[in-house]
């Protein structure tokens, strides 16, 4: 299989490792903290939402870090890369047993719940900053000639380490929602999370401090910032591969946003009568497990499709499939159908993202690189956010639309006629050419 044997290329560098095992670790975490926060704000006995009540709780948590991101990302070029590993989950922690505490007290009165959202502001604001840490970092890790293979493995392991915490938050949030409090069972998945937080930050005390870069370490000044991001962004539009990466992969974003929400809506309006908490979590998680297990997939596609069609060719791909897959099966609205639309489409998205992942770290030079995950985790989230506050304006209270779903994928047929235009003559496959070399290296 592809994907082992770009993992066991990888597998030879020691520190490549332990940082795999951080970046699986606090992904796990995370996928519990978020069934946690999704049980206690979106699957409440007293609340049904609809697709604007997801929106507002899109714009808390994600809408601030997209805003000062591009600042705090010149952090990332300029202090050491390893120490932000170990602060930032130890901070996860402490926040991650605030919201523990808050919940646990079962009130839900305006003062709780502005301290509430600010604690998720600040957790998910920093899950964010955590992730392009690891992204910069990994250059440190491996070859320059195996980007490709590595944005294969690790992105998708990721996912892979948020299914492993979904799927725990899920069976123990249903194993203790049928013995106490909705809201207690949601008070203990949150202190859960926070002890994991712990355990990610001790290994990533295992990495020496300066391993993971920057070569370069100085503090920075409020003007250093403001000139790095102008100077990140004028390094950004030099570098078009890596531009049109970003651009692409924003407009991919907004449409599978849309998809999300109204998936959500769905699963939680349409299939599930409003006092059916369990059964709405049990099935959406269902979903997630099925949507990552086709992230893990791409791992083992995209670098094969890539070596054969090239970057270019399997991104024009992916997003003409994720078209067709929105509608056959995607507009069955049953559940087997819905479940075969999430696994193929988490596989194209998946896939694209690890192309661009790719073009990042292959043209953008080491000094810039986190800054401009940064702003790439911008688009990433404005993108998000931008698609909530559409679905709030289109999707009906229980998300079903034909029409939309439609709609939504004409839109994914525009952006492959727009990157296959825009693409034309430029060098998509740098950072691709170990995948040659990876069977018999691996052999």
């Amino acid at each position: 299989m592809e994907f082992v044997r770009s993992l066991r290329r990888l597998w030879r560098h020691r520190y490549f490792r332990r940082l795999l095992a951080v970046r699986i670790a606090t992904q796990s975490c995370d996928g519990v903290l978020q069934i946690a926060l999704a049980s206690y704000v979106l699957f409440s006995p007293q609340r049904q939402p609809d697709a604007a009540s997801v929106a507002t709780v899109l714009a808390i948590t994600l809408l601030p870090f997209s805003v000062l991101g591009p600042f705090v990302g010149v952090i990332l070029d300029r202090w050491q890369r390893r120490q932000i590993l170990v602060v930032v989950d130890l901070s996860r922690s402490v926040l991650a047993l605030g919201l523990a505490a808050l919940v646990a007290t079962g009130l839900r009165t305006n003062g709780i719940e502005g301290l509430f959202y600010g604690g998720v502001l600040l957790a998910m604001s920093l899950n964010r900053f955590l992730l392009a840490a690891l992204s910069s970092s990994l250059p440190h890790t491996i070859d320059d000639d195996e980007y490709l293979v590595a944005n294969s493995v690790v992105p998708t392991i990721g996912p892979a380490g948020v299914l492993l915490g979904v799927g725990v938050g899920t069976g123990l949030r249903l194993l203790l929602g049928s013995r106490m409090a909705a809201y207690s069972a949601d008070a203990v998945l949150f202190a859960v999370a926070a002890a994991g937080f712990v355990l990610s930050a001790s290994l990533a005390m295992r990495i020496p401090r300066r391993q993971l870069g920057p070569d370069d370490v100085d503090p920075a000044s409020p003007r250093d910032i403001v000139a790095g991001l102008a100077a990140a962004l004028r390094h950004l539009a030099e570098r078009r591969p890596a531009a049109l990466g970003l651009v692409t992969i924003g407009a991919h974003r907004l449409v599978y946003g849309v998809v999300t929400v109204a998936t959500i809506l769905v699963y939680r309006n349409y299939f599930h009568a409003p006092e059916e908490v369990e059964a709405a979590i049990a099935d959406l998680g269902l979903l997630v497990v099925v949507t990552g297990a086709g992230f893990i997939l791409a791992a083992a596609v995209t670098p094969v499709s890539t070596a054969r069609i090239g970057v270019r060719g399997w991104i024009i791909a992916c997003l003409v499939g994720s078209a067709v897959f929105q509608v056959v099966p995607g507009a069955f609205y049953r559940n087997l159908p819905l479940l075969v639309a999430a696994f193929l489409l988490g596989i194209t998205a998946q896939s694209i993202k690890i192309c661009v992942d790719t073009l990042v770290q292959a043209h953008v030079d080491d000094s810039f690189k986190g800054r401009v995950f940064i702003i790439y985790d911008m688009v990433f989230n404005v993108a998000l956010v931008g698609a909530a506050a559409v679905g709030a304006l289109i999707l009906p209270a229980n998300g079903k639309s034909v029409t939309i779903v439609v709609t939504l994928a004409a839109v994914y047929l525009v952006t492959a006629l727009a990157f296959a235009s825009l693409s034309r003559g430029l060098d998509l496959d740098r950072g691709t050419e170990s995948l040659r070399a990876v069977p018999d290296r691996a052999g």
